[in-house]
């Protein structure tokens, strides 16, 4: 198993496939903003950035997915920002989960100040609505929730394929009834 991730890695259509859906997870978002007139609120933008950082990891792993430079840099990316991703989804989840005075999120991002992403980009990194708000649920789970889930698959296949990387490299076929 742990080889066929090793092969997936060293080809660039693995990482395409890594950011291309993560441009499609962030379309996804722009059409629940845009096209369903749901607020993000502060975490969504978050995880949006986290998503970014996905697809980033895969542009990286795409360059040249043979060098291990690149490869390594691509699922140190890409690992670092969808751990980042559930940490942000698991907060997200707990406003939801239990809204209280004292347990909400910030209205403004946070972003630095070499970096305001809600300045530059606006459409997309904007927030208007409320962390503790249900806006939206697809069987019983919130978007937040499902959120979660994307990033948890994230994280998984992205350590799986980061401990391929020790992995010799083509296994060595044994012909015992040759």
């Amino acid at each position: 198993m742990l080889s066929f991730f090793k092969t997936l890695s060293m080809g660039r259509s693995g990482w395409l496939l890594l950011a291309f859906s993560a441009l499609v997870l962030e379309l996804v978002a722009l059409y629940f903003q845009y096209g369903m007139q749901l607020q993000p609120c502060v975490m969504c933008v978050y995880e949006r950035v986290a998503l970014g950082g996905i697809l980033f990891a895969g542009i990286i792993g795409a360059i040249a997915p043979s060098s291990w430079f690149f490869r390594f840099l691509g699922l140190i990316i890409g690992l670092g920002a969808s751990v980042k991703g559930f940490l942000l989804a698991l907060k997200h989840v707990d406003y939801q989960l239990n809204p209280a005075p004292w347990n909400q999120c910030a209205y403004l991002p946070e972003f630095p100040q070499t970096l305001p992403l809600d300045q530059w980009f606006p459409y997309l990194f904007k927030p208007i609505g409320s962390c503790s708000d249900i806006q939206w649920s697809f069987l019983g789970f919130s978007m937040a929730q499902w959120i979660l889930v994307m990033f948890a698959f994230y994280s998984i296949l992205l350590a799986i394929i980061l401990i391929s990387q020790v992995k010799a490299g083509k296994p060595k076929h044994r012909e015992i009834f040759r």
